[in-house]
Parts: C-alpha cells; structure tokens; sequence
C-alpha cells in the first residue's frame, strides 16, 4: 500500500502543477489587454513572453485528460469492472451536468445561460462516459483503439481542408468544431471548443499508462519507462513537424528570424488537439512523471494538495478569477446597467469583461500569484476533509 500511495503521489505532483499553470490561462483570458483581439499565438502580432505565456499553459488540458484516465485504471485495482462501469456512466454525466451549469456560468456570469460552451469538462465527462462501455473490455483493445484514435485521427483533417467542406454540428462535437457557434434559439447558442474524439483516445492511453503504477512495475522499471516513453513521444513531434505533411493541420512556416521559425515549428493545434500537440504535451508531460517520484520539497507538497483536489480547484478558480475581473470593472468606471449591454465591440458575453479595460502580462501574472495564494489554504482544508470523510460517497464526485 504505501509503494502505490507514492506512486499516486507522483501522479497528484504532476496534476496539481498543470491546474496552477491552467489558472495563469485562465487569468491571462480574463485580465491581459489582447485576450479578447489577438491571438498570443500570433507570431504577426505576439512577443516571446506572450508565446510561451500561452504554449506553457498547453501543457495544461492534456495532462489532466490523461492522468484522468490513470486515475481511473487505478481505481480498477479496487472496484470490479462491473462497478467501475457504473461509476464511470455515473461521473461522466455529472461533469457534463457541471459544464452546462456551473463552469458556463462561473465563465459567464449569466443567469440566462447565452452560451453553452463544450470545453475540458464536458469532454472528460463524455470521455469517462464512453470509457465505462469499454472498460469490461480486454487491455490490449483499449490500448489499441486509444492509438488508433490518437495516431490516426489528423487523416481526418485532408476532407475537412477541403474547399466546401461542411461539417455540421455532430462531427464538429466528434472532432472539427473549434469556437463554432450554433444558434439553439434566439437568445442561446451551442459554443463547441473541445471536439471529443481525440481527448477520448487520450484519456484511453492515459488509462493504459496506469498498469505502470502497480506492483507489476518496479519503481526502477517504471521510471526508466516513462522516460523512454516521453522521449519517443518527443522525438516523433520533431520528426512529424520535420516533415511537415501529417500529424497537425498548420504547417510550420520560416518567419521573419530563426527564433520565431523556432516558435512557428511549437505552434501546434489544440482544437482539436492535433498528434503532434498531444505529442509534445504528453511527452513533456511524462518525461516530467520520470522525475517526480523521487522529489519532495515544499514545491510538491504544495502541487500534491491542488492535484488531490483537482476538481475542486478548478471551480472554485474559475468564480476566484471571474469575481476579481468584475471588481475590475467596477473600478474602470463602468455601471451595472452597461454589464448586460452587448451593442459595443467593447463588451463581450462574459460579463464584466470589457476588452479596453486589461492589463499587459506583469499584471496577469501578479493576479495569478495571488489566486494560487488564496486558493491555497481552501484546497488544503478540503483536501485534508476528503481524507478524514472517506465514508462519504459523495466526495468522490468532487
């Protein structure tokens, strides 16, 4: 028992440093003066700071999809197929419940619910919702069509380049739509960000990483695996970008300077995320999980609490940081009467948000020290209640 309680550790570690890092996006979406006019990606327009402000936080969404579907092999060692399917069909409508009805509003401040926005919540929901299908199915079959899925779904980009090519609602939820509207009726809309079917393949291979994590695997082999793991997944993104023809919609280009070609060759896709994104993430990502088993500092006592209560985090972050943006609103001048007026381009559907009204990214990352800080504490207490209230089924929902 206490080699796996390390080993999940290790895995917390790495969890608790991608929600901290998805905090600094979120701030930078709420906060930095070009959010709302510019992509960071932009290599016409970004700096280098701003860049790698954004490619760091990419790091983010795929981690925690993955370690999901770890966690979720993990707590196969303790449940049987049977109850693990159920609590998988169980979950996974939970946090779809809790995309459409408190992560949207925590996004938007809207009572009226305008949008309804299909992001990292919904997909590991529908993820963990189609995982419990499969999960009475042998190893080798998961593994394979977590593979298939990941390796093979950027075919899909060739018919989708095509002039004329429609997608439609379904297959832009399957895997095309990126910031796509669909009207559902005068006053509220469908917003699809996360297309599902290559975050589902992922959170397939992520469950398939778990048999690394059991007494099957020493802490020697299981090292010395996820380092040859995250430096295959490595060099085939430098190979694959070398080539330039599969594995990411948008080829790399030479730019102005060899450093922003350099940045051209990271500029990856993440909606939907491309093998070459997942790639790059993953490889980081477990080259990082090598490593982590061994290190404890204050630094990892503090990712393990943020990691241990990930969901939690993420709501709570989300409210933190929409409710100090509406204190900026107020402090601009601006009147609650104007908070609901969306005939000025100034204005966006998340209230309180005003485009002029950002700062540049010292500011962003101040605000984002001081969410980490007052987070902090409140993880801790819920954390250290979780463990003293294991009877209570249903803190595993949260």
């Amino acid at each position: 028992m206490e080699i796996i309680q390390k080993r999940i550790q290790s895995i917390d570690i790495l969890r608790g440093i991608a929600m901290v890092l998805m905090a600094l996006d979120h701030v930078r979406d709420y906060f930095h003066i070009t959010a709302w006019t510019d992509d960071p990606l932009n290599l016409e327009t970004t700096t280098p700071a701003l860049f790698f402000t954004r490619f760091i936080t990419h790091f983010c969404a795929p981690t925690f999809v993955f370690l999901s579907g770890t966690s979720i092999y993990l707590q196969s060692l303790r449940k049987t197929k049977s109850e693990l399917s159920v609590f998988l069909f169980k979950r996974g409508l939970w946090l779809i419940f809790v995309e459409f009805a408190i992560v949207n509003f925590a996004w938007t401040f809207n009572p009226n619910y305008p949008l309804q926005i299909f992001q990292v919540i919904w997909t590991i929901g529908i993820s963990m919702f189609i995982l419990g299908f499969l999960i009475k199915l042998p190893y080798n079959f998961i593994l394979g069509i977590g593979l298939l899925i990941v390796l093979g779904h950027n075919l899909l980009d060739f018919p989708e380049a095509v002039s004329g090519f429609k997608a439609g609602f379904w297959w832009d939820l399957l895997h095309h739509g990126h910031a796509v509207f669909y009207p559902i009726n005068a006053n509220h809309s469908a917003f699809i960000f996360y297309p599902f079917l290559p975050w589902t393949g992922l959170m397939m291979l992520g469950y398939c990483l778990g048999k690394l994590f059991t007494p099957e695997f020493s802490l020697a082999q299981r090292t010395k695996l996820l380092k040859q793991l995250g430096i295959v997944l490595l060099v085939l993104f430098i190979i694959l970008r070398g080539i330039n023809i599969y594995g990411d919609p948008l080829p790399w280009q030479y730019q102005q300077n060899n450093f922003y070609t350099f940045l051209s060759f990271l500029n990856v896709q993440k909606y939907p995320p491309s093998l070459l994104y997942m790639a790059i993430t993953i490889g980081m990502a477990l080259f990082a999980l090598s490593f982590l088993e061994k290190i404890e500092n204050r630094f990892t006592n503090t990712m393990v609490v943020f990691g241990r209560t990930a969901f939690f985090y993420y709501i709570l972050h989300l409210f933190l940081i929409h409710f100090f943006a509406l204190i900026n609103y107020f402090i601009n001048g601006h009147s609650i009467a104007a908070i609901y007026d969306f005939s000025t381009k100034y204005n966006i559907p998340f209230l309180g948000v005003v485009t002029t009204d950002g700062f540049g990214l010292k500011m962003v990352y101040i605000i984002w020290i001081v969410v980490i800080l007052i987070l902090f504490p409140i993880c801790k207490w819920y954390d250290g209640y979780k463990t003293a209230h294991k009877e209570k089924w249903w803190l595993s929902y949260l």
